[in-house]
């Protein structure tokens, strides 16, 4: 009987040894002074987890439904029930719909959004849970900067103004990501229309590293001089396997192709991880 208290003790402490290395490790690896940026694989839609160097947390749109959840317990630690920063580019349900069981179940400090509204049950839930919840709510508007630390901030580029009477996609938040000499643009759905007005106003501010194709690589988006003045080292289409849309389209491909950018995506991807400690050299790694 007294060795049995004796092993059982042992194996109490070694259980709480190993669970304390493990916090411990997680702890470090939460301040590793590494910015990671994560495309989640959410089928047809979007979904982009950002780790700042210090550990504050973002999350960028949430695709349709739960699968934003998996991949969230995949990129974060299994005690951590708080993400800092909840950003809807714009509510059509490929973005929105996988935020709601998110701000359900996670402790959210703040969420962004453009200003369009609809009369979606999706949008409308939304807002229902933002108001129960008591989330600090903001509307993104052109030169804020959103601090994460250690030198790495979001800049959001649109919208301007006001976007009551816009179409959804065209109200898109945008928004450039910058950690020493890394840089990331993530442009939602925003149409051509906007990549134009973008490249006249900022120029060579928008060349960056890493771009999020526009609308999942639709035609709609993603055109020559957008793509050439951004001069992207990484493209990541968010994209379903044989989705009914034909994203990213042929027109898109060709177009990659002749400016010879070499594409990511996450139907053939899953889930695409970029890792940066504010240099120029990314650590690039995918679930598949």
């Amino acid at each position: 009987m007294q060795n049995f208290k004796e092993n059982f003790k042992l194996y109490v402490l070694s259980v709480l040894l190993i669970l304390n290395l493990f916090i411990w490790s997680a702890v470090f690896d939460e301040q590793d002074n590494t910015l990671k940026v994560a495309f989640f694989d959410v089928g047809q839609g979007d979904a982009i987890f950002i780790k700042s160097p210090n550990g504050k947390q973002v999350l960028i749109d949430g695709g349709s439904n739960r699968a934003v959840m998996r991949n969230l317990g995949r990129v974060m630690p299994f005690y951590d029930r708080s993400i800092d920063i909840v950003i809807m580019t714009h509510p059509d349900a490929d973005h929105l719909g996988g935020l709601l069981p998110v701000l359900k179940d996670y402790d959210v400090d703040l969420v962004m959004e453009s200003g369009v509204e609809t009369d979606s049950e999706i949008y409308l839930e939304y807002k229902r849970i933002v108001e129960e919840k008591g989330i600090k709510s903001i509307l993104a508007r052109q030169g804020q900067t959103i601090n994460l630390g250690n030198d790495a901030y979001l800049s959001v580029l649109f919208p301007v103004s006001d976007t009551s009477d816009f179409e959804t996609n065209t109200a898109s938040v945008i928004l450039k990501l910058v950690y020493g000499e890394s840089s990331f643009l993530f442009t939602g759905d925003s149409p051509q229309v906007i990549e134009k007005y973008l490249a006249g106003f900022f120029g060579n501010e928008l060349d960056i590293d890493v771009l999020k194709l526009g609308h999942h690589g639709s035609k709609t988006s993603n055109s020559e001089l957008f793509l050439g003045i951004t001069s992207p080292e990484y493209v990541v289409a968010s994209v379903e396997k044989d989705n009914r849309y034909g994203h990213p389209h042929k027109e898109v491909l060709d177009l990659l192709e002749k400016l010879n950018l070499d594409l990511l995506r996450t139907d053939e991807s899953g889930m695409i991880v970029f890792e940066s400690d504010g240099g120029t050299e990314y650590q690039v790694s995918s679930s598949k």
